[in-house]
């Protein structure tokens, strides 16, 4: 296979690229019998939950094993997938500074236990390849100057022009270490505790190939690219999104292609929409999945709004290079709700009413900085609950008397119209093509942790407690919780979508404008022989408006029913068959 070749002499050029593909057959090779053949075809059935390696935690258990047992007892056929995030040994980031790619935190648990699911949940592992910990043993053996990490990192000389780079945060781009041959400029594009490493050095390059390959040993059939899209740098350039960081990626996939063809490429880049899809690269080269980072954003705007119709608009324009990929549909996740990716799509007024909703709602913003030197919106840092209701609105007793000058105080809402509003919203993420990422604490209902951001001092640990087995148990066994009513409904909806092909990830999608406060959409099958209408109310209002169609088969219930004039409460959704034999959409 000559396709790895190419992509080695785009980036080491001819001379070495000869020596350096015979490198890569033989590091395959040594890994080829030691990863069967697994089928990773995705379907109707495939969720994936993000989650935190310690995000339920037992007294005198491993976390992993706790994890495992509370996910095989209440996921299991609802979910099909575990994103575990970084559960590597690390130093900063809740796991994104890795000390040791190759090994499980010892506060976690062991590979046995990371094996333990792979019976029950196919799993996603991170490869965070743009940097490593400056506690790893790469960058202290940079630090001592040794020749084998000698050029692992990038240094700056001089005062060559950097004001191009593009930064996803508002900290310094470089940081100064001391070494053993003086002190030396490192570039850190994230922190001082993540240095960035050399992708222009060759046995970089293949570190990461080799670290790539055990994680598909142990099990993983998807890998999630961190920050990819930083991870080739020339000064001179934005530094992002260069084509040797395309090579990069197509590199990696051909790899994967020739000796584990099961694994699932999936790229996360916080990035304007035009930006991120091209990780697609033409369909068959690059990621095979790509997260869908508008989303988060243009979902929220909606239901600020009550208005269907940008969201309608862009959600027409979500076309694929190839039915061989998809979108990692999400509307939340460990991160904050990145602002850049509605950039272009919502004006810069749309944008600072998203940005005044998160403060007004309790939440955090944080910044970038721009090429201009100053500083600009860059995530909103609050939880998926609480972007689409104020917790301070929430009626702590029954409504007030109506004609009253407490009843007549707007803005309070009750919390079973705060819980339809979000599980409309999630009902949207599922409903569109591709495979749904459901953050744990989407899932279970959770709303911002303040406190935990009083503890660290970092906006991202709002959205990022952690939890008690026991206390989480018996909130899910309350059926009037707040857990337990989120976590039903979701449920309800994960089950009905996995029942239908009409949902398959590589299915056809048509959004049709019945009404302005209607997010519809058509799904069809990968063959045409299934169809399903998906009706989302995003307006706290009673609508009414007309269709198309006669019968169709609500499929929560199973009951027959007639859809040529449909009544929605507010935040209702709406989920039906329709016979094959019925034109939809136009």
């Amino acid at each position: 296979m000559k396709k790895p070749l190419n992509h080695l002499t785009f980036l080491y050029g001819k001379d070495k690229a000869p020596q350096l593909y015979e490198r890569a057959q033989k590091l395959m090779d040594g890994y080829r019998a030691r990863i069967p053949a697994r089928n990773n075809e995705l379907t109707e059935r495939d969720s994936i939950l993000i989650t935190y390696g310690d995000q339920v935690q037992s007294p005198n258990k491993p976390p992993l094993e706790t994890l495992s047992t509370f996910c095989k007892q209440h996921l299991a056929g609802a979910i099909g997938g575990i994103h575990i995030l970084p559960f590597y040994p690390w130093t900063s980031d809740d796991g994104f500074s890795v000390v040791d790619y190759r090994k499980v935190d010892s506060n976690l648990g062991d590979w046995e236990d990371i094996s333990s699911m792979r019976g029950h949940f196919r799993l996603m592992f991170d490869g965070v390849i743009n940097h490593i910990s400056s506690q790893s043993a790469w960058f202290k053996g940079f630090l001592r100057d040794d020749p084998q990490y000698r050029n692992y990192f990038i240094t700056i000389e001089g005062s060559p022009d950097l004001s191009q780079v593009v930064r996803p945060r508002a900290l310094p781009l470089l940081t100064t270490f001391n070494t053993s041959s003086g002190e030396k400029r490192v570039w850190t594009t994230f922190s001082d505790d993540q240095i960035d490493l050399n992708f222009k050095n060759p046995e970089v390059l293949f570190e990461i190939l080799d670290i790539l390959l055990l994680y598909v040993e142990r099990g993983a059939t998807f890998i999630r690219l961190d920050a990819i899209a930083y991870l080739w740098k020339e000064i001179g350039t934005t530094c992002i999104h260069l084509p040797q960081t395309h090579h990069v990626l197509q590199f990696l996939r051909a790899t994967l292609d020739e000796i584990a063809p099961h694994v699932h490429l999936i790229t996360e880049t916080n990035v304007p929409h035009i930006d991120n899809i091209s990780y697609f690269g033409d369909g068959i080269n690059e990621a095979q999945l790509v997260y869908n980072f508008a989303l988060p954003p243009l979902t929220l705007h909606t239901f600020h709004t009550g208005d269907a119709r940008i969201l309608s608009n862009w959600a027409k324009t979500l076309t694929l290079p190839s039915d061989k990929t998809t979108f990692f549909n999400f509307l939340a996740s460990h991160d904050g709700i990145g602002l850049n990716p509605a950039r272009g799509i919502l004006s810069n007024e749309e944008i600072d009413s998203l940005v005044n909703k998160t403060f007004e709602h309790g939440g955090l913003i944080s910044y970038q900085q721009n090429s201009d030197g100053l500083q600009s919106p860059y995530e909103m840092n609050i939880n998926y609950f609480d972007a689409l209701s104020n917790p301070n609105s929430l009626l702590k007793a029954a409504p007030p008397p109506p004609g009253t000058a407490a009843g007549a105080k707007a803005g309070f809402e009750t919390l079973d119209l705060q819980i339809n509003r979000f599980i409309a919203a999630q009902a949207i993420m599922l409903s569109l093509a591709g495979v749904p990422g459901i953050y744990f604490h989407s899932l279970f209902g959770s709303r911002g942790w303040l406190e935990g951001v009083k503890q660290t001092g970092h906006n991202r640990t709002i959205n990022r407690e952690k939890l008690q087995h026991n206390q989480l148990q018996n909130e899910l066994s309350n059926k009037n919780s707040l857990r337990a009513k989120v976590f039903t409904r979701y449920r309800q909806l994960l089950l009905a979508r996995s029942s239908s092909p009409s949902f398959h990830p590589h299915g056809i999608q048509k959004i049709l404008g019945f009404h302005p406060s209607v997010f519809a959409i058509e799904r069809i099958s990968p063959d045409g022989k299934s169809r399903a209408l998906c009706l989302h109310n995003i307006s706290a209002k009673k609508i009414t408006f007309t269709t198309d169609y006669n019968s169709a088969t609500n499929l929560f219930t199973g009951q027959s029913l007639l859809v040529s004039t449909i009544t929605l409460e507010p935040y209702q959704i709406m989920w039906v068959t329709i016979p094959v034999s019925v034109q939809l959409g136009g």
